[in-house]
């Protein structure tokens, strides 16, 4: 990649950009233009700071799994608990942020896609706050599997509309709301949850997951003294990803690794392409289309990448690797029985790969690994599961 690649606006290398219609440009622009104007103001800061302190319970702990640890025999385990925000999971960090810049913009309604429901109930959170509409789409596979996030986002006042195209999993939810926003891109904020689409979603939701490694990179130097070693997340589509690695990224002694469903193996198998408007690593059937993906962790069902995540594949900055289901349900109950944490079944990706690394690396090693959210919403699911 060339110096003029990684200074164009929008793109991270080859991968970014914004392929849309230009009406919808338009309105991208504008909103990035918005984005640009507010995110350094004194008074949007001061606010976004406000609720994320008193609404969100930030900042969230940096815990040290000392039994994990000890039963792995390896390095320490430290868990950055995105788990214990208000709503459960990392994604209200970046629904506060929009909201308030949505409000700014003199917005009403507001759209949004989700695929496990935590982006949804986050942000029928934010739109119940600010008495504004609110739409969720949501495939129909995945309101079946996540019943109690439907229910919780009719219960804050939206409204979930489920999507029976495709697979009737989250691209097809990202399909809808992008058409939604082409036809009423003249009163609506479409709230995007993952740091994919066109540009400037990847770079607003970095923007707002950032503290999350703004925040375990403080901890971490208050408790050890040092940088970790390795910072371990899960991948869907990236946001708590990219948010856990953000300020780590200029640290080349930290590892970064993404850990992906071995059925949705996006990074270690995709190809550049474009999918929802920007260029990222996708995988393709033989026809060219975007292919079935697969993951009993629905926030991870999708079959492109955040640009950035392509970008720091292609360049080495990050590792990425992929679990089994197998090891992804062992990791969940281990976490349960051994520090008393029921993790998302995302988080438990994280957890996985963190057990298969720990033997190559010693005792006075230090993981960091990003527990996006808890796994309330799953219970029911894995139960089903175990009983098979």
């Amino acid at each position: 990649m060339n110096n003029q690649d990684l200074n164009r606006e929008g793109y991270f290398g080859e991968f970014g950009g914004s392929f849309v219609p230009p009406e919808l440009q338009e309105v991208l622009s504008y909103l990035n233009d918005q984005f640009q104007t507010y995110k350094d103001d004194p008074a949007f800061k001061e606010e976004l700071a406000y609720y994320l302190r008193d609404y969100v319970g930030r900042q969230s702990p940096l815990t040290y799994a000392e039994r994990l640890s000890e039963a792995w025999g390896g390095p320490k385990i430290y868990l950055k608990r995105e788990d214990l925000n208000h709503t459960g999971a990392h994604k209200i960090n970046n629904a506060i942020g929009q909201i308030l810049l949505a409000k700014r913009m003199g917005a009403k309604r507001i759209i949004a896609e989700t695929g496990a429901g935590q982006h949804g109930v986050a942000t029928a959170t934010a739109c119940a706050m600010f008495n504004m509409e609110c739409v969720i789409y949501m495939g129909i596979e995945d309101t079946r599997r996540q019943s109690l996030n439907v229910f919780r986002m009719e219960l804050l006042g939206a409204t979930v509309v489920p999507v029976d195209k495709g697979q009737g999993r989250l691209k097809d939810a990202v399909d809808e709301a992008l058409g939604d926003l082409v036809r009423n891109y003249k009163n609506t904020f479409y709230l995007l949850g993952s740091a994919v689409g066109p540009h400037p979603f990847p770079t607003m939701v970095k923007h707002f997951q950032a503290i999350i490694s703004e925040e375990s990179k403080r901890q971490i130097i208050e408790r050890e003294g040092r940088l970790p070693d390795a910072v371990v997340a899960c991948m869907g589509g990236g946001s708590n990803a990219i948010g856990s690695f953000a300020h780590y990224i200029d640290e080349p002694s930290v590892r970064l690794i993404g850990v992906e469903p071995d059925q949705a193996p996006t990074l270690t198998q995709g190809v550049p392409g474009t999918l929802h408007g920007f260029k990222c690593l996708v995988l393709l059937d033989e026809e060219g289309q975007p292919r079935k993906t697969y993951s009993i962790a629905a926030g991870l069902d999708y079959p492109g990448i955040g640009p950035e995540h392509s970008y720091l594949k292609v360049t080495g900055r990050a590792e990425y690797a992929t679990v089994t289901n197998e090891e992804v349900l062992e990791a969940f109950q281990e976490l349960s029985r051994t520090e008393g944490i029921i993790p998302a079944l995302e988080s438990a990706h994280a957890i996985a790969y963190a057990k298969k690394l720990v033997p190559t690396m010693g005792r006075e090693h230090i993981i960091i690994v990003n527990l996006s959210g808890r796994g309330d919403k799953d219970v029911e699911q894995v139960y089903q599961m175990l009983q098979q």
